[in-house]
C-alpha cells in the first residue's frame, strides 16, 4: 500500500465551485478499484491551498484511475481553477492505523 498527497491552490474566487465538485465525486474516486482511502485537508493559514490525501493497494491501481474517464473528467475541471501548479507525492505507508 501506498500513499498519495496533492497539494492544490486554487484562485479565490474558485473556492465554492471546487469544493462543490468534490462533494459530488468524491465517493466515486472512494470506490475506485484500489483505492482504500480518500480525505480533503485545507490548509489552516490559507484557506485557498488544498491536500488529498489518499491510500492505494499498489502503484497500479494509481495509474488505472489516472487513465480513466472518471480522472480525466474530474481533472479537466479541477485544473482551470489553480492559481498554481499542483505538487503530488507518492509516498510509501509504512504504518497504517485504519
Amino acid at each position: 500500500m501506498f500513499t498519495r498527497i496533492v497539494k492544490m491552490q486554487f484562485r479565490q474566487e474558485e473556492l465554492e465551485s471546487f469544493l462543490s465538485n468534490f462533494e459530488e465525486v468524491k465517493e466515486k474516486i472512494r470506490n475506485f478499484p484500489g483505492c482504500r482511502f480518500l480525505e480533503l485537508y485545507r490548509d489552516k493559514n490559507n484557506e485557498t491551498i488544498f491536500f488529498t490525501y489518499s491510500r492505494w493497494e499498489d502503484e497500479a491501481d494509481l495509474e488505472k484511475y489516472r487513465n480513466s474517464p472518471l480522472f480525466k473528467k474530474v481533472w479537466s475541471q479541477t485544473k482551470p481553477m489553480f492559481s498554481k501548479r499542483a505538487e503530488a507525492w507518492s509516498v510509501d505507508t509504512l504504518l497504517c492505523l485504519q
